[in-house]
């Protein structure tokens, strides 16, 4: 196979050099070339015709922002942002990815890390998997929704609905267009995992919150899980949902990572399968991996009317964890996610008050 092109731009040459040495060191990656700024950025991109560009959120004369939106007007390609973790950072970061970067990498220590190769790992793999990345395309004419199988609606819905959420690469965007379409006055509280490491949840929360009709806010532990409110779980910490008294709260635990992951999509549908007179809706979003189908599966065994969904293939960036998913069999929906806001609201309706 061909090796991946890749761009690296950057304004530190420090980093330049830094980054270009862990491409460098992986055969799967060829580095075609370094830029300064963005100007410089998008003539190369022009004419070197990178397969990957990792771009800077921090620059002078064009910032990583405006450089992403005009690689995305002008030439889309997956590119991987590099942030460092302060509050202008993470801010700009979940904008990025919001408006179309594959994913992100987090320098170590400051805009100028003199430890990034600790992170070499997380860089090479962010790299490859944002080759492979698809990048969104406008929903086809093709037969939407697909149905994956028929579901057994419950005779006798119980009083609570909840809907959990688990999504990672191109997570924040598809999060920002099922919120967004959202009723405000959806009828059930929505948990959410998104793999995102701490400091870019909050940001990620605060984003989405101005921008949906419900409330989007990043979870507290003990708190009591309300209606028309998102809660999205905090980076570093597993969510899981439990009872108190008749109401159901937020537990956050610092246990041990699951593949990989903390949080992890597993943890927190594994706790909600354990929730008797619940009504349930699980939505697996694009990802790579497979977090989420073990929690599926139990959702399923304890409850078959728990209605499980899972992105399409065709809107995913990365078909990891969906495509998990729908090998469990136990998927009733595959959705575009243009469509996946509205058929939640549809369930949640259906169970409204029952």
């Amino acid at each position: 196979m061909k090796p991946i092109r890749v761009l690296v731009i950057d304004d530190s040459a420090f980093m330049r050099r830094m980054i270009s040495d862990i491409i460098g060191s992986d055969d799967r990656l060829e580095l075609v070339g370094t830029a300064r700024n963005g100007n410089d950025g998008i003539k190369k991109i022009k004419h070197l015709s990178p397969d990957v560009v990792t771009l800077d959120v921090e620059m002078p004369i064009m910032d990583g922002i405006t450089t992403l939106q005009k690689i995305m007007e002008e030439r889309p390609l997956p590119v991987v942002m590099v942030s460092s973790v302060t509050a202008a950072g993470t801010d700009k970061t979940i904008q990025a990815i919001s408006n179309g970067a594959v994913d992100f990498i987090t320098k170590p220590s400051g805009a100028i890390s003199l430890d990034i190769t600790r992170i070499k790992r997380e860089i090479i793999r962010k790299v490859v998997t944002a080759a492979h990345a698809v990048l969104p395309k406008r929903e086809s004419k093709t037969q939407h929704p697909i149905r994956a199988q028929q579901i057994e609606k419950p005779l006798r819905p119980h009083a609570k609905t909840v809907v959990a959420i688990g999504s990672s690469t191109g997570g924040p965007k598809a999060l920002q267009q099922i919120l967004t379409e959202l009723p405000a006055d959806f009828p059930a509280p929505i948990l959410i995992v998104q793999h995102m490491p701490a400091g870019f949840t909050k940001s990620l929360a605060t984003r989405l919150n101005a921008l949906a009709g419900i409330h989007v806010r990043e979870a507290v532990h003990g708190e009591i899980i309300q209606p028309e409110t998102a809660y999205i779980a905090p980076g570093n910490f597993h969510m899981k949902i439990r009872k108190a008294g008749t109401a159901l709260a937020i537990e956050l635990t610092q246990e041990n990572e699951l593949f990989g992951h903390r949080p992890a999509v597993d943890v927190l549908f594994e706790s909600l399968a354990l929730q008797d007179n619940v009504n349930k809706i699980a939505v697996v979003l694009t990802g790579m991996g497979h977090d989420g189908s073990q929690g599926i599966i139990q959702l399923k065994q304890r409850d078959k009317n728990t209605i499980v969904i899972a992105e399409a293939e065709e809107s995913s960036i990365v078909y990891g964890m969906p495509k998990s998913a729908v090998k469990t069999n136990c998927v009733n929906y595959i959705r575009h996610l243009h469509k996946i806001g509205d058929t939640i609201a549809q369930f949640a309706e259906s169970l409204r008050g029952k």
